[in-house]
């Protein structure tokens, strides 16, 4: 009844992460780092971390993508690694990307002196499993706006701890549906605004939207806000967003979540911290709106 891969507030800055169809998108070769520390202060509180990279050269319409990626939460540690594909089909004014992953991550537990509830638990026990991934997704974009379906978590698995079995069952019922889409409004020379969602739906909980706005300023500096609604027992946050263009090759990134819930009373610092290097930013590529924005 929790969420099954790790969240994060800055998605709409690194979209592979949630659609593979993202993969080479902006056309330029890229690499992104991303790490957030959730409710810092509490003892095995979430910790998330990736580094990916994708490419596409500018008269391709193939794009490539690979990811390695961390999730620590308290006795539970993920580490895994996927890569991506997509290929696009221009059309007059607009274009449709499709994408797959592939991948499989290291599913640890182990316990370092926790206080368990039921000391002598048999399912309580240090477990390494390796599980297979398997994603895919669709993007449709013009210059103003986009639109993107992705079900990143297409295998259905389940780790039995109890009975040292691993067990995937293909194309179960159990996966992340994940439904994005923004627009770009120029208000003037200097000024864009973005205003974008993402649906997440999960089948063992309610359905989570979040709602952002960021608006651009010389295309340098990205100020922006979230909404993200809650799930069962969780109230939802607000977070706030920052982005600074260095130069052509460097840009930077902050989010901090306020959560709205009661655990706001003991922690209300979630940090995340973005950085992105982009190696071939000064080819023409660069002026092309759609890359620039999604």
């Amino acid at each position: 009844m929790s969420q099954q891969s790790p969240m994060f507030s800055q998605y709409m800055f690194n979209m592979m992460n949630i659609n593979p169809a993202y993969a080479g998108n902006r056309a330029v070769n890229n690499v992104t780092a991303l790490y957030r520390n959730q409710w810092s202060g509490f003892p095995g509180s979430p910790q998330s971390a990736y580094i990916s990279w994708d490419k596409r050269k500018q008269d391709s319409n193939v794009g490539y993508g690979a990811q390695l990626y961390n999730d620590h939460l308290g006795a539970e540690n993920t580490t895994g690694f996927q890569g991506f594909y997509s290929y696009r089909i221009p059309f007059k004014q607009s274009t449709l990307t499709l994408g797959a992953s592939a991948g499989a991550f290291a599913y640890g537990f182990k316990l370092l002196g926790e206080n368990v509830w039921e000391p002598g638990d048999p399912s309580l026990t240090d477990e390494n499993i390796f599980v297979p991934t398997f994603g895919m997704g669709a993007l449709y974009f013009t210059d103003k706006w986009y639109v993107g379906l992705s079900i990143p978590t297409l295998l259905k698995t389940e780790i039995q701890l109890e009975n040292k079995v691993q067990a995937v069952n293909n194309f179960g019922p159990n996966r992340q549906l994940f439904v994005t889409g923004g627009y770009i409004f120029d208000i003037d020379r200097d000024i864009s605004l973005k205003p974008s969602f993402l649906v997440k739906t999960f089948a063992a909980s309610t359905v989570q939207i979040d709602l952002n706005m960021n608006a651009w300023y010389m295309n340098t500096y990205c100020l922006g806000a979230s909404y993200r609604t809650g799930n069962y027992n969780n109230s939802g946050a607000f977070v706030g967003l920052f982005e600074y263009q260095i130069n052509q090759q460097i840009r930077i990134g902050y989010a901090y979540d306020y959560t709205l819930s009661s655990i706001n009373q003991f922690s209300q610092q979630t940090h995340e911290v973005l950085v992105r290097y982009e190696f071939d930013s000064n080819k023409s590529s660069y002026g092309i709106r759609s890359p620039r924005y999604y």
